[in-house]
């Protein structure tokens, strides 16, 4: 079954996507979201895993393995978080080599600090280090092949159909 895994920086619409076909397709898909799991302060990251990155990164290798036996049940799964491409494919290596593909979702930075500032009403979130982010995502998608889908332009209905069409492959 397909393991379709929505990445990207805050404020780019997976959440959105995935909460979309999760009302009209619950029945048909199984939709995960990284931040289930609950994120500790960045304290508490570092004090258990080092860094901010590190606890990503368990974390991401843990989903992976649950993504794993979700679909061994033949069921499609649509997850969606921020990580890394990196950490995706290790958690993949290490469940067995889980077939999963990636999509960077991604939207220009006028349209992200809009929907956080104005949308989410987070626009502390609307700053240097998430448009960094933001960039450093797209660079790594766009080196490594990634499907990147840009929804500056696109209604909510549009970007639901082509993660859905993804997901009935």
């Amino acid at each position: 079954m397909a393991v379709i895994i929505l990445i990207g920086a805050s404020g780019s619409g997976k959440t959105t996507i995935a909460n979309a076909i999760r009302s009209r397709h619950s029945d048909e898909f199984a939709i995960l979201h990284f931040d289930q799991i609950g994120v500790p302060s960045v304290e508490q990251m570092i004090a258990e895993y080092g860094s901010g990155e590190g606890w990503q990164r368990a974390r991401t290798i843990e989903w992976m393995a649950k993504l794993a036996e979700i679909a061994a049940q033949g069921r499609a799964v649509l997850f969606e978080g921020q990580t890394r491409l990196s950490f995706l494919a290790e958690g993949a290596a290490l469940a067995g080599g889980l077939l999963y593909a990636p999509i960077l979702v991604d939207c220009d930075d006028q349209t992200r600090i809009s929907r956080l500032s104005n949308d989410r009403k987070q626009a502390e979130l609307a700053n240097a280090a998430m448009m960094n982010w933001a960039k450093w995502l797209r660079r790594s998608a766009t080196e490594q092949g990634c499907e990147i889908l840009d929804t500056s332009a696109l209604t909510l209905e549009e970007g639901v159909a082509c993660v859905r069409e993804r997901l009935r492959a």
